[in-house]
């Protein structure tokens, strides 16, 4: 299509390296995809903001946002200016150069996580043939800026958070990798493009039989835990913790705690309409070629916005049905239920590819 995002980027490309010297187009070119990614951050974090209201009203059977601006558009607009007006402070005890640096820390990790997304059809920023591998191990990284941000505030209720929330996501890891690397083991590959690539000819959910959709069901649940997601937020429940690991925070320095949630919402949504859904590529059926023909007329960049919204819908939609567990059930899900499922399944997944079953 003549407005895809594989042509302008090609086009900028090609005006870039045509205008400057190679190290000067580079430079130029990297600071766009920063720029790029920064704004992405922030229309991201306006959207599912309004997004997550619009959906607990709706569920709840309520109005939700509705004053400031159109249907309440800009109510995330107008929480944004009150929290960089607000005055950050920091608590008199508190490690001053942890507890700065913390937010810094998660917002990092979710900038380096968009990394290796493929967003449309030759629209990604690092095509890096371990792409899987990459995601799995920068994600991990997270929990070291909540647990820097928990005992650097010096406040029991922010370290008790912390160390809920570190061990959360250290269990449900062990979950989340074997989801993925059951559809690695039907791949053959790590990379990203050569993912998307394999599911041309059907998306993978749809074509791994059974134990694909059980590593589905397993990646939303595990996920789900890993953001700290209602009803697994046990890091900053409201009638226990205060607010847990960021009880001491205020200003923008909390808005990037609460950025970054929203963020890495976005960035595992968008792994698991990649590995299990196909990520940008169209649904095609069989020999339909007329309806295969009318999908292809759908932009790649739609197509993978549409199935990480649903992804994210999901989520949403788990938060404000299921009541929060405690921590010995939070815990015992995963040890006692969701790890041996998801090793007896790596292994049906392991005697699928093997004996050929995947079609």
């Amino acid at each position: 299509m003549m407005f895809s995002l594989e042509g302008i980027t090609k086009t900028i490309q090609d005006w870039l390296f045509s205008s400057f010297s190679p190290t000067v187009a580079l430079l130029i070119e990297c600071a766009i995809i920063i720029l790029l990614a920064i704004a992405l951050f922030a229309v991201l974090g306006l959207v599912l903001v309004l997004m997550e209201r619009k959906v607990a009203a709706h569920i709840q059977i309520r109005l939700g946002p509705n004053r400031v601006g159109p249907g309440g558009m800009f109510q995330t607009v107008a929480d944004t200016i009150k929290l960089i007006m607000k005055e950050g402070l920091t608590p008199d005890m508190a490690d001053k150069f942890l507890f700065n640096l913390a937010p810094f820390i998660v917002m990092i990790v979710a900038m380096l996580l968009l990394a290796p997304i493929a967003f449309a059809k030759n629209f990604q920023i690092w095509d890096i043939n371990i792409g899987v591998l990459y995601v799995s191990a920068i994600s991990s990284l997270s929990v070291i800026g909540i647990l820097m941000a928990g005992w650097a505030s010096n406040n029991k209720y922010s370290l008790l958070g912390a160390m809920r929330s570190g061990a959360q996501i250290v269990s449900y890891e062990l979950s989340a990798g074997l989801a993925i690397l059951s559809v690695v083991v039907l791949t053959g590959s790590l990379q990203i493009s050569d993912i998307i690539e394999s599911q041309k000819d059907g998306w993978w959910l749809f074509k791994g039989h059974i134990p694909v959709i059980i590593a589905f069901v397993i990646f939303l649940i595990a996920v789900t835990a890993e953001t700290n997601r209602a009803p697994f937020d046990l890091a900053e429940a409201e009638s226990e913790l205060t607010a847990g690991f960021h009880t001491e925070y205020s200003g923008m320095r909390f808005a990037f705690f609460f950025l970054a949630e929203y963020i890495n919402i976005f960035i595992v949504c968008a792994i698991g309409a990649t590995l299990f859904l196909g990520g940008w590529m169209p649904l095609h059926i069989g020999n339909w070629e007329s309806f295969n023909h009318l999908m292809d007329y759908i932009p790649s960049s739609v197509w993978f916005m549409g199935k990480t919204f649903f992804l994210i819908f999901l989520i949403m939609w788990f938060r404000w049905t299921f009541p929060r567990l405690r921590v010995d059930q939070l815990l015992n899900l995963e040890w006692k239920y969701l790890l041996p499922i998801s090793l007896f399944n790596i292994l049906l997944v392991t005697l699928i590819a093997i004996m050929g079953w995947h079609f």
